[in-house]
Protein backbone atom coordinates (compact mmCIF):
# COMPACT_ATOMS: atom_id res chain seq x y z
CA UNK A 1 0.00 0.00 0.00
CA UNK A 2 1.05 3.77 -0.79
CA UNK A 3 1.78 5.80 2.37
CA UNK A 4 -1.59 7.66 2.80
CA UNK A 5 0.48 11.25 3.48
CA UNK A 6 3.63 12.78 1.94
CA UNK A 7 6.38 13.61 4.11
CA UNK A 8 8.84 16.53 2.38
CA UNK A 9 12.27 15.80 2.04
CA UNK A 10 13.21 18.38 4.61
CA UNK A 11 11.27 17.12 7.70
CA UNK A 12 11.56 12.91 6.08
CA UNK A 13 15.34 13.92 6.94
CA UNK A 14 15.27 15.97 9.94
CA UNK A 15 13.37 13.00 11.59
CA UNK A 16 15.13 10.27 10.35
CA UNK A 17 18.14 11.86 11.94
CA UNK A 18 16.62 12.66 15.10
CA UNK A 19 16.52 16.10 14.89
CA UNK A 20 14.23 18.78 16.08
CA UNK A 21 11.04 19.14 13.88
CA UNK A 22 8.11 21.14 15.14
CA UNK A 23 4.33 20.98 13.50
CA UNK A 24 2.58 23.98 12.72
CA UNK A 25 -0.93 24.07 11.69
CA UNK A 26 -2.39 25.67 8.67
CA UNK A 27 -5.94 26.59 9.56
CA UNK A 28 -4.45 29.43 11.75
CA UNK A 29 -2.75 30.83 8.30
CA UNK A 30 -6.04 30.31 6.24
CA UNK A 31 -8.76 30.76 8.51
CA UNK A 32 -7.43 32.90 11.44
CA UNK A 33 -5.37 35.71 9.84
CA UNK A 34 -6.14 38.13 7.02
CA UNK A 35 -4.56 38.39 3.59
CA UNK A 36 -1.90 38.85 2.88
CA UNK A 37 -0.85 39.00 6.82
CA UNK A 38 -0.94 35.50 6.79
CA UNK A 39 1.46 34.10 4.12
CA UNK A 40 4.25 36.64 5.78
CA UNK A 41 2.79 35.18 9.23
CA UNK A 42 3.41 31.62 8.01
CA UNK A 43 6.77 32.57 6.63
CA UNK A 44 7.75 33.96 10.08
CA UNK A 45 6.53 30.93 11.85
CA UNK A 46 8.94 28.84 9.73
CA UNK A 47 11.82 31.28 10.09
CA UNK A 48 11.46 31.49 13.83
CA UNK A 49 12.06 27.74 14.10
CA UNK A 50 14.60 27.77 11.51
CA UNK A 51 16.63 30.12 13.30
CA UNK A 52 16.89 27.45 16.03
CA UNK A 53 18.04 25.11 13.93
CA UNK A 54 14.21 23.37 14.07
CA UNK A 55 12.89 21.57 11.07
CA UNK A 56 9.48 23.22 10.44
CA UNK A 57 6.49 21.06 9.19
CA UNK A 58 3.82 22.85 8.61
CA UNK A 59 0.74 20.84 7.74
CA UNK A 60 -2.38 20.85 4.91
CA UNK A 61 -4.21 18.67 2.86
CA UNK A 62 -3.75 19.85 -0.65
CA UNK A 63 -5.47 18.18 -3.98
CA UNK A 64 -6.04 15.09 -1.78
CA UNK A 65 -2.76 14.71 -0.15
CA UNK A 66 -2.08 14.98 3.72
CA UNK A 67 1.18 16.75 3.26
CA UNK A 68 3.69 17.04 6.57
CA UNK A 69 5.93 19.84 5.51
CA UNK A 70 5.17 22.26 2.74
CA UNK A 71 7.45 24.23 0.24
CA UNK A 72 6.93 27.64 -0.55
CA UNK A 73 3.85 27.14 -3.25
CA UNK A 74 2.63 25.46 -0.73
CA UNK A 75 2.85 27.59 2.01
CA UNK A 76 1.62 29.74 -0.48
CA UNK A 77 -1.65 27.81 -1.60
CA UNK A 78 -2.68 28.11 2.43
CA UNK A 79 -2.43 31.73 2.69
CA UNK A 80 -3.62 32.92 -0.89
CA UNK A 81 -6.65 29.92 -1.70
CA UNK A 82 -9.90 29.68 -0.05
CA UNK A 83 -9.54 25.82 1.50
CA UNK A 84 -12.08 24.00 3.48
CA UNK A 85 -11.34 24.08 7.00
CA UNK A 86 -10.45 20.24 7.59
CA UNK A 87 -10.52 18.35 10.98
CA UNK A 88 -9.57 14.21 11.36
CA UNK A 89 -12.97 13.53 10.32
CA UNK A 90 -12.63 15.33 7.10
CA UNK A 91 -9.24 14.22 5.90
CA UNK A 92 -10.68 10.80 4.10
CA UNK A 93 -13.69 12.81 2.27
CA UNK A 94 -10.69 15.19 1.24
CA UNK A 95 -8.35 12.57 0.38
CA UNK A 96 -11.04 10.35 -1.48
CA UNK A 97 -12.01 13.52 -3.62
CA UNK A 98 -8.76 15.23 -4.34
CA UNK A 99 -9.75 18.45 -2.50
CA UNK A 100 -7.48 20.67 -0.29
CA UNK A 101 -8.00 21.64 3.16
CA UNK A 102 -6.40 23.49 5.73
CA UNK A 103 -5.67 21.13 9.27
CA UNK A 104 -7.29 22.40 12.42
CA UNK A 105 -4.92 21.77 15.60
CA UNK A 106 -7.09 17.93 15.83
CA UNK A 107 -5.73 17.14 11.83
CA UNK A 108 -2.51 18.69 12.45
CA UNK A 109 -1.83 16.75 15.78
CA UNK A 110 -3.32 13.62 13.94
CA UNK A 111 -0.98 13.61 10.68
CA UNK A 112 1.72 14.88 12.55
CA UNK A 113 1.94 11.64 15.05
CA UNK A 114 1.51 9.83 12.12
CA UNK A 115 5.09 11.11 10.46
CA UNK A 116 6.15 10.35 14.12
CA UNK A 117 6.47 14.54 15.18
CA UNK A 118 6.18 14.81 18.80
CA UNK A 119 6.35 18.23 19.20
CA UNK A 120 3.28 20.62 18.22
CA UNK A 121 2.73 24.64 18.20
CA UNK A 122 -0.42 26.43 17.85
CA UNK A 123 -2.05 29.93 19.25
CA UNK A 124 -5.19 28.34 21.22
CA UNK A 125 -6.51 24.79 21.84
CA UNK A 126 -9.87 24.49 20.97
CA UNK A 127 -12.28 23.25 23.55
CA UNK A 128 -15.78 23.42 25.20
CA UNK A 129 -17.87 26.07 24.09
CA UNK A 130 -20.34 27.80 26.40
CA UNK A 131 -23.50 26.55 26.41
CA UNK A 132 -22.36 22.81 25.24
CA UNK A 133 -24.85 21.60 27.94
CA UNK A 134 -27.40 22.52 25.15
CA UNK A 135 -25.27 22.56 22.17
CA UNK A 136 -22.94 19.64 22.72
CA UNK A 137 -20.46 21.70 21.03
CA UNK A 138 -16.46 20.48 21.81
CA UNK A 139 -14.17 20.87 19.70
CA UNK A 140 -12.15 17.38 18.42
CA UNK A 141 -8.95 19.03 19.73
CA UNK A 142 -9.77 17.29 23.17
CA UNK A 143 -10.97 14.16 21.74
CA UNK A 144 -8.02 13.87 19.39
CA UNK A 145 -5.40 14.50 22.07
CA UNK A 146 -7.17 11.87 24.19
CA UNK A 147 -5.92 9.59 21.57
CA UNK A 148 -2.65 10.93 20.12
CA UNK A 149 1.30 11.08 21.67
CA UNK A 150 2.00 14.53 20.72
CA UNK A 151 3.05 17.47 22.86
CA UNK A 152 1.11 20.84 21.95
CA UNK A 153 2.18 24.69 22.89
CA UNK A 154 -0.60 26.47 23.15
CA UNK A 155 -1.55 30.07 24.78
CA UNK A 156 -4.73 27.97 26.67
CA UNK A 157 -7.87 28.83 25.02
CA UNK A 158 -9.91 31.79 23.74
CA UNK A 159 -11.59 33.23 26.30
CA UNK A 160 -14.77 33.08 24.11
CA UNK A 161 -14.75 29.33 25.44
CA UNK A 162 -15.85 27.82 28.26
CA UNK A 163 -12.37 27.44 30.16
CA UNK A 164 -13.25 25.30 33.44
CA UNK A 165 -15.35 23.17 31.12
CA UNK A 166 -12.39 22.61 28.84
CA UNK A 167 -9.90 21.82 31.80
CA UNK A 168 -12.50 19.58 33.45
CA UNK A 169 -12.74 17.57 29.98
CA UNK A 170 -9.22 17.58 29.57
CA UNK A 171 -8.80 16.31 32.99
CA UNK A 172 -11.57 13.22 32.17
CA UNK A 173 -9.56 12.34 29.05
CA UNK A 174 -6.44 12.14 31.05
CA UNK A 175 -4.74 14.61 29.09
CA UNK A 176 -1.99 16.07 30.99
CA UNK A 177 -1.84 20.01 31.21
CA UNK A 178 1.41 21.56 32.67
CA UNK A 179 1.89 25.52 32.51
CA UNK A 180 5.02 26.84 31.25
CA UNK A 181 6.21 28.91 34.04
CA UNK A 182 2.68 29.14 35.72
CA UNK A 183 0.70 27.74 37.72
CA UNK A 184 -2.04 29.75 36.41
CA UNK A 185 -3.54 28.60 33.39
CA UNK A 186 -3.78 31.58 30.49
CA UNK A 187 -6.69 32.49 28.75
CA UNK A 188 -5.08 33.12 24.95
CA UNK A 189 -4.92 37.44 24.83
CA UNK A 190 -4.73 37.62 28.63
CA UNK A 191 -1.56 35.87 30.35
CA UNK A 192 -4.28 34.26 33.31
CA UNK A 193 -7.99 33.21 34.24
CA UNK A 194 -9.55 32.13 37.46
CA UNK A 195 -8.04 28.68 37.08
CA UNK A 196 -5.30 27.08 38.47
CA UNK A 197 -3.38 24.68 37.02
CA UNK A 198 -1.90 21.37 39.20
CA UNK A 199 1.54 21.20 37.87
CA UNK A 200 4.02 23.59 35.87
CA UNK A 201 7.48 23.37 34.12
CA UNK A 202 9.96 26.09 34.48
CA UNK A 203 12.70 25.04 31.33
CA UNK A 204 11.87 23.19 28.13
CA UNK A 205 14.18 20.03 29.33
CA UNK A 206 11.31 19.45 32.24
CA UNK A 207 8.56 18.99 29.17
CA UNK A 208 11.09 16.82 27.50
CA UNK A 209 11.41 15.07 30.69
CA UNK A 210 7.61 14.37 31.12
CA UNK A 211 7.65 13.41 27.29
CA UNK A 212 9.75 10.70 28.41
CA UNK A 213 8.30 9.61 30.82
CA UNK A 214 4.86 9.26 29.68
CA UNK A 215 6.38 6.81 26.87
CA UNK A 216 7.80 4.42 29.71
CA UNK A 217 4.52 4.20 31.01
CA UNK A 218 2.30 4.10 27.96
CA UNK A 219 0.62 6.74 28.02
CA UNK A 220 -0.92 7.55 24.89
CA UNK A 221 -2.59 10.94 25.61
CA UNK A 222 -1.07 14.30 24.48
CA UNK A 223 0.55 16.40 26.59
CA UNK A 224 -0.75 20.53 26.98
CA UNK A 225 1.87 22.91 27.36
CA UNK A 226 -0.19 25.89 28.59
CA UNK A 227 2.25 28.29 27.94
CA UNK A 228 1.20 32.35 28.82
CA UNK A 229 1.81 35.62 26.36
CA UNK A 230 4.72 37.70 28.03
CA UNK A 231 3.37 40.20 30.35
CA UNK A 232 4.44 43.17 27.75
CA UNK A 233 2.21 41.75 24.99
CA UNK A 234 -1.20 40.88 26.88
CA UNK A 235 -3.97 42.45 25.67
CA UNK A 236 -4.96 45.45 28.33
CA UNK A 237 -7.56 43.46 30.50
CA UNK A 238 -9.76 46.21 30.61
CA UNK A 239 -10.37 46.33 27.31
CA UNK A 240 -10.55 43.15 26.83
CA UNK A 241 -13.00 42.47 28.85
CA UNK A 242 -15.21 45.25 27.72
CA UNK A 243 -14.85 44.13 24.02
CA UNK A 244 -15.71 40.50 25.07
CA UNK A 245 -19.18 41.72 26.32
CA UNK A 246 -20.01 43.71 23.80
CA UNK A 247 -19.22 40.59 21.32
CA UNK A 248 -21.84 38.20 23.52
CA UNK A 249 -24.19 41.03 23.69
CA UNK A 250 -24.26 41.35 19.85
CA UNK A 251 -24.17 37.41 19.01
CA UNK A 252 -27.45 37.45 21.40
CA UNK A 253 -29.16 40.53 20.02
CA UNK A 254 -28.68 39.09 16.47
CA UNK A 255 -29.58 35.47 17.13
CA UNK A 256 -26.46 33.80 16.40
CA UNK A 257 -26.18 30.21 17.65
CA UNK A 258 -24.38 26.71 17.93
CA UNK A 259 -21.89 27.20 15.74
CA UNK A 260 -22.18 30.15 14.38
CA UNK A 261 -21.60 31.77 17.53
CA UNK A 262 -17.49 31.21 17.83
CA UNK A 263 -16.73 32.84 14.33
CA UNK A 264 -19.53 35.75 14.61
CA UNK A 265 -17.31 36.39 18.16
CA UNK A 266 -14.10 36.21 17.19
CA UNK A 267 -14.90 38.74 13.81
CA UNK A 268 -16.67 40.96 16.14
CA UNK A 269 -13.71 40.79 18.79
CA UNK A 270 -11.32 41.89 15.60
CA UNK A 271 -13.12 44.80 14.53
CA UNK A 272 -14.25 46.00 17.85
CA UNK A 273 -10.60 46.08 18.96
CA UNK A 274 -9.48 47.65 16.14
CA UNK A 275 -7.06 44.67 14.87
CA UNK A 276 -5.82 45.31 18.34
CA UNK A 277 -6.81 41.43 19.19
CA UNK A 278 -5.37 40.54 15.83
CA UNK A 279 -1.93 42.13 17.13
CA UNK A 280 -2.12 40.07 20.17
CA UNK A 281 -2.52 36.87 18.68
CA UNK A 282 0.35 37.05 16.11
CA UNK A 283 2.37 37.81 19.32
CA UNK A 284 1.57 34.81 21.33
CA UNK A 285 1.29 32.68 18.12
CA UNK A 286 5.07 33.54 17.85
CA UNK A 287 6.06 32.32 21.67
CA UNK A 288 4.57 29.31 21.48
CA UNK A 289 6.21 28.22 17.80
CA UNK A 290 9.75 29.66 20.00
CA UNK A 291 8.73 27.47 23.00
CA UNK A 292 8.08 24.63 20.72
CA UNK A 293 11.33 24.99 18.89
CA UNK A 294 13.06 24.71 22.34
CA UNK A 295 10.80 21.68 23.83
CA UNK A 296 11.97 19.70 20.06
CA UNK A 297 15.47 20.45 20.86
CA UNK A 298 15.35 18.93 23.85
CA UNK A 299 13.39 15.95 23.33
CA UNK A 300 15.64 15.39 20.47
CA UNK A 301 18.65 15.43 22.64
CA UNK A 302 16.91 13.51 25.37
CA UNK A 303 15.58 10.57 22.71
CA UNK A 304 18.95 10.77 20.33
Amino acid sequence: MSTPFLVSDEVASALADRRPVVALESTIISHGLPRPRNLDAAREFESILREQNVTPATIAVLDGVPRIGLDDEGVRRIAEEDLAKASVRDLPVLAGRDGSGATTVAATAHLAALAGIRVFATGGLGGVHRGAQDTFDESADLSTLAVTNITVVSAGVKSVLDIGATLERLETLSIPVVGFGTTTFPSFWLRESSFTLDWAVETPAAVASIMKAQDELGHGQGIVVANPIPADQQWDPAEHDRVLAQAFAAAEAEGVRGKAVTPFLLGYIVEASGGRSLEVNLDLARNNVRVAGLIATEWARLSA
